[in-house]
């Protein structure tokens, strides 16, 4: 059993010391433990923190690319490396390496895919009074759109399983949570949540720039990873309302145009009326259009799978260069 600890990083030479500091090397159950650090284009010498501290590989953006792709490209390098079960925590210090043993547990019971750290949003004392009615809301609303019951469903601290991991991709630029949660929903994995501990804040988010622009966002991923996951319902839904509303329109001006004589006093119902029944003939269209694409995009996620399958790195230490990412270990020094 080889488990994999990925922290996507940028600009966290501070911070992460503390955070590796508290990594666990052995567990119960795992043979051996690798630990990644993702540098997303940091200019503060990341890697090179990372790397006096312990992290086995740091696998490096020459620019920065964002929260997502740091996160997809790391669980890319941790399936290749071997893992049978991919860690995912943050760099600035929120999550305790403590917890990982917790977190790890159902995965290794054979219960669950995906292992979620509940932070507690209602009760937890790092949270101010907004951010934990805030969180609590948002969770609701995302529970509904992913079919799932996870109390935190922004929570970064989780457990992939293998089969959990090489299924993932994500297409959102913003942030992975919401999206990956909504794959495993859909996707009919197994979830599951344990309450862990946090640690305070160590700086303010870069995610976003206070609450409202976070709710902005989050609410931007989520109408789009329901729209991609759901084309056919969404449109369907959306355009028969518009549908009906034109064909109760044109219906009405034709009932008064040949029984009532009085046609000529809804003319405008005719327009309009028009107009939504074309917008909605449009929007199941592409409803459709969207299934076939969905239809599509799951072949090629199977393709992708078995690639994935295939890419094990035969000799892990001698690898310089991963998808045309720098790839340093604490073998090698950083060029």
């Amino acid at each position: 059993m080889k488990l994999a600890i990925q922290i996507p990083a940028y600009n966290e030479a501070e911070h992460l010391p503390a955070v590796l500091a508290e990594l666990p090397r052995q567990l119960p159950g795992v043979e051996e433990i690798i630990i990644l650090v993702v540098d997303d284009g940091s200019t503060d010498g990341t890697s090179r923190v990372a790397l006096e501290h312990s992290a086995d590989y740091v696998l490096q953006h020459r620019e920065n690319r964002g929260l997502s792709k740091a996160f997809i490209d790391g669980i890319q390098f941790c399936l290749a490396l071997g893992a049978d079960i991919i860690i995912n925590t943050d760099a600035d210090n929120q999550y305790p390496g403590s917890q990982i043993e917790k977190l790890i547990e159902p995965l290794l019971q054979g219960r669950a895919d995906l292992v979620i750290g509940d932070r507690q949003t209602l009760e937890n004392k790092h949270f101010s009074p907004l951010k934990r009615a805030m969180e609590h809301l948002g969770s609701r609303v995302i529970r509904r759109v992913s079919n799932t019951d996870v109390p935190d469903t922004v929570s970064g601290f989780r457990a992939f399983s293998r089969y959990a991991a090489l299924r993932l991709q994500v297409y959102n630029p913003y942030s992975y949570t919401l999206e990956t949660l909504i794959q495993a929903g859909k996707g009919l994995m197994k979830i599951e949540s344990v309450p862990i501990e946090t640690n305070p804040a160590t700086r303010t988010s870069r995610l976003h720039k206070g609450m409202f622009n976070f709710i902005w966002k989050q609410a931007g991923a989520i109408i789009r990873s329901y729209v991609l996951y759901q084309p056919l319902r969404t449109f369907l839904s959306i355009g028969g309302v518009l549908f009906l509303i034109g064909a109760a329109l044109l219906g009405r001006f034709l009932i008064y145009y040949l029984f009532l004589d009085g046609g000529s006093r809804f003319i405008q119902s005719v327009s309009i009326g028009g107009t939504f029944l074309v917008a909605g003939i449009t929007l199941i269209m592409f409803g459709f259009l969207g299934d076939a694409i969905r239809a599509n995009r799951q072949i090629s996620e199977e393709n992708m799978i078995a690639l994935r399958v295939n890419s094990t790195i035969s000799d892990p230490a001698k690898i310089s260069e991963f998808r045309g990412h720098p790839v340093f270990t604490r073998h090698n020094p950083v060029r």
